[in-house]
């Protein structure tokens, strides 16, 4: 992704740093209406420092944060952390069937299928 789409997501977008002195190690952001919706994206522990509990840690605050609170829906993918989501209430969706998505994976290689 270039970096100044990065830098949009993230200027558009609720984000959380997990620092270990003044280095960071975790990051996540949330898209939200600050209403009714929120989804969490990007979240990820450098690959030196996982197994140490700062998924955990990033998480608390995430969920914890007052303009994320009283949200009818709070959605996010993955592909191998369902456990560790579901410690903090996450689920598979109630009604799957429902949901649907246009999923472009090679966008930023110029190619829209």
């Amino acid at each position: 992704m270039p970096r100044p789409l990065v830098q949009r997501a993230i200027d558009n977008s609720l984000c959380f740093g997990g620092f270990v002195g003044d280095r960071q190690v975790a990051f996540a952001r949330v898209v939200s209406d600050l209403a009714t919706f929120a989804n969490l994206l990007d979240a990820f522990v450098l690959p030196g420092h996982r197994g140490n509990g700062y998924s955990k840690a990033i998480l608390g605050p995430v969920l914890a944060d007052l303009h994320l609170q009283d949200l009818r829906r709070f959605s996010l993918a993955t592909g191998h952390a369902h456990g560790l989501y579901a410690q903090f209430g996450f689920t598979p969706p109630l009604k799957p069937q429902s949901l649907m998505e246009r999923y472009c994976p090679s966008i930023y290689h110029g190619n829209t299928q």
